[in-house]
């Protein structure tokens, strides 16, 4: 009995060391991981900017931001010499936009500045591509979707089919209408309209006069599809063909920016912001602890968090080639 007892204290030790020793590696892991990013971020957004061009990337779909603003503000002060800002975005809500765009304008006073359209800037993309005076784009962007939607889901018939029926009481008609509960009335679809109609007219005067164009060609290249890059110079949408040499050849011939800068990333990002290796290390660092549930969980956190980005309130400035705006 007592050489049993002997073995179970034993094995009780060595649970206890190794529960310490993995402990000690995790902790041992995640310092390192932070002494590489370190190492591999430079010690802020500003960092490396002076005295050279700062290149922005606007990605994806655009969304009220205030870090974002933020960013920008601190290279307004910053000693950067121009800023090249590179557009690859198919839009998303009309504030976000407005608030890029206003953001974007307010360092173009600052700094000069030109926009590279990569793949893709329509809609609120586009409205954010305007804020400078020279817009650049290769042959094959995507430019324009100059228009307004408001979209919303209808549950109504398949309410009646599954027998499930919502009762409300609101102040008036037009309260929270639609809500997707009951078909749209036409009192509530003529105030939607409404509000579609004066974000257009709001878009399209912001077309008009950023881009000097008269009503004529204003009609053509407003009715919300995409021109090529190729097309899109013609129609007054960009200025030039090119790419980001193209771009910055503009500064130096237009804005007097020295032709030997370096170019560098300017983040519109906090600092470890947009380092998913640091989820990532720690869950497999909690994997190695035998966390196997919580690392999991960690890494659903993070899809459920991407499909939250994908979540967009409001007016929408946005182009979708499988629907329409």
């Amino acid at each position: 009995m007592s050489f049993d007892s002997d073995v179970i204290v034993d094995r009780r030790r060595m649970r206890r060391k190794l529960t310490f020793w993995r402990v000690a590696a995790a902790l041992v892991a995640i310092a390192a991981v932070i002494a590489v990013g370190s190492a591999t971020v430079p010690s802020g957004p500003l960092a490396g900017t002076s005295g050279a061009i700062a290149r922005v990337k606007i990605d994806g779909l655009i969304r009220s931001d205030a870090d974002r603003v933020e960013a920008l503000e601190r290279l307004e002060k910053s000693a950067a010499a121009a800023v090249v800002v590179h557009i690859n975005s198919p839009g998303g809500t009309t504030a976000g936009s407005e608030q890029l765009y206003d953001a974007l304008v307010r360092l173009k006073a600052k700094k000069p500045l030109v926009v590279v359209i990569e793949g893709l800037a329509a809609s609120g993309g586009y409205i954010a591509a305007i804020a400078s005076d020279h817009i650049v784009a290769q042959q094959s962007s995507l430019v324009g979707s100059i228009g307004v939607l408001f979209q919303f889901p209808n549950f109504t018939e398949l309410m009646k089919t599954v027998g499930v029926k919502v009762e409300e009481v609101k102040s008036s008609p037009l309260k929270a209408a639609p809500n997707g509960f009951e078909p749209t009335s036409p009192e509530a679809r003529a105030a939607l309209e409404s509000l579609v109609k004066d974000s257009y007219a709001w878009f399209r005067g912001l077309v008009k006069s950023r881009r000097g164009m008269d009503d004529q060609l204003l009609e053509k290249v407003a009715d919300g599809r995409v021109f090529t890059g190729r097309q899109a110079v013609d129609l007054k949408l960009i200025d030039q063909l090119g790419d980001e040499k193209t771009a910055i050849a503009w500064l130096v011939a237009e804005k007097k920016v020295k032709a030997d800068l370096p170019v560098r990333d300017y983040k519109l990002t906090p600092r470890f912001g947009d380092l998913t290796f640091l989820r990532a290390a720690t869950s497999i660092t909690l994997d190695a602890l035998g966390l196997n549930a919580v690392a999991r969980q960690i890494e659903r956190a993070g899809v459920v968090q991407s499909v939250e980005q994908l979540g967009l309130d409001g007016m929408l400035a946005l182009w979708r080639p499988a629907g329409s705006n």
